[in-house]
Formats: C-alpha cells, sequence, structure tokens
C-alpha cells in the first residue's frame, strides 16, 4: 500500500469508525420492521422476515421495497432513521478518532445510512470536519436507479465523477461483500475488525474467519492508528 498522504481513503460509517453494533442496529432493526409491518400491510413476523431476505439478496432492505412495494426511499428512510436520543449511545475510541483526524490524504465519508443520520453520527463523534464529503445512500444513484454498496457500478461511477484513480484510493470498511465489490474495480481495501468482536460473529468459525485475510484484501486492522503505519 502506498504511503497514507498519497492515498484517498473512503470511510464506512457503522461498525467502522463508531460501536453501531451494541444499540444502534437492534433500534434500526425494529424501526424497519415496524415500517414494513405498518406500510406494506404484513403481520410484525413477515415484516422481520422481509426486512432480513431483502437485506441478504439486495444488500439493503430498502432496495427489495422499492423494487416489490413501491416503496418511496426518502420515507423509508426518514421514518427508520430518526432514532431519537441515539447520540448518548454512540460509542467510538478516542484513539481511533485521534488517528483519523492526523490521517494525511483526502477522506470521504462512504456509507449505506441516509445522509441526515451519517451527519447526526458525525457531529456527535466530533469528526466532521475530517471529511471533504458525506456520500450517503440517497446519492449512489446511476440513470434514476439506487445503487449503493456492494455495486460496483457505483464505485466506478463515484470514482470517475471525483476524477480519482482506483488504485490511488482505499475503501475502510466491516463488511468483506463491499471490499470485495471495491477490489474489482481496482480500490484497495482494509477490512476494519474492531467492533465484529463480540457483535455479529460468535464461536470459534467466526473468531478463525476474522484471522483470516481474503485475496480482495489487503490489510485487516483494529484500531484506525494502524493506518498511519504505511
Amino acid at each position: 500500500m502506498a504511503r497514507p498522504s498519497r492515498l484517498v481513503w473512503f470511510f464506512d460509517l457503522d461498525d467502522t469508525l463508531h460501536n453501531a453494533s451494541t444499540h444502534v442496529f437492534g433500534a434500526l432493526s425494529l424501526a424497519m420492521t415496524d415500517y414494513i409491518a405498518t406500510h406494506i400491510g404484513v403481520p410484525r413476523e413477515e415484516a422481520n422476515r422481509l426486512r432480513v431476505l431483502y437485506w441478504q439478496r439486495y444488500g439493503a432492505t430498502l432496495l427489495g421495497l422499492v423494487r416489490h412495494h413501491g416503496v418511496a426511499p426518502a420515507h423509508f428512510l426518514h421514518h427508520t432513521h430518526r432514532l431519537s436520543g441515539v447520540e448518548p449511545l454512540l460509542h467510538c475510541h478516542a484513539h481511533d478518532l485521534a488517528a483519523l483526524r492526523r490521517l494525511p490524504g483526502r477522506k470521504f465519508l462512504l456509507t449505506n445510512a441516509p445522509r441526515a443520520y451519517a451527519e447526526r453520527v458525525l457531529a456527535a463523534l466530533g469528526i466532521a470536519p475530517c471529511f471533504e464529503a458525506v456520500i450517503a445512500f440517497e446519492q449512489m444513484r446511476m440513470f434514476g436507479q439506487l445503487r449503493p454498496k456492494p455495486d460496483a457500478r457505483m464505485f466506478r461511477h463515484l470514482l470517475a465523477g471525483l476524477k480519482l484513480h482506483a488504485s490511488d484510493c482505499v475503501l475502510v470498511e466491516d463488511t468483506l461483500v463491499h471490499q470485495k465489490a471495491a477490489r474489482r474495480v481496482g480500490m484497495q481495501t482494509v477490512w476494519m475488525q474492531r467492533w465484529l468482536h463480540g457483535s455479529q460473529l460468535h464461536g470459534p468459525a467466526a473468531a478463525a474467519r476474522l484471522r483470516r485475510r481474503p485475496v480482495y484484501v489487503d490489510r485487516r486492522i483494529n484500531r484506525l492508528s494502524t493506518l498511519l503505519q504505511g
């Protein structure tokens, strides 16, 4: 990997810059299930099934709701990401945030979360000034179609719009399928594992998974300060 000063960094938000698994993801899952039950008109058990099914099939629950139920993206994002009082629950490591501030090179936030939520989280963590721009779910559109991570076409479109060479760009992310897509377009990849321990990964098999490094991952890290080491 090239020296940090020569790179353009794209950071994911949830479970990359802060611990979302402990509080935020649970609240989001409940809000999405409530939304599906209310606005699609199905029992809560079926709503939860659809939430998981669409997330697994399309990479985002919203994409399935748009495709199969005609849900308006802005309406869904507004109602599911209000999360009143979430700010005190946000948790990160001070050393990670200090490293982010010191990290040379251009930095962008690239998240499948809606912009309003992303900006709230960045403000609560005190790191909004670190980023040149926030690229959120609503902006990941091509020809009128939503193309969030892990759509490789979106990565290509994004880099072309910013006039960047893929080989100069690094995606720092907790989700492997997103890194796999980034590598397909020539980006470098860093797998952030700090918040995966004790959250969605459990047991010996999960621990073994964290120790391995897929061929499309350049580095595995547990703290952002590692990025300063080049």
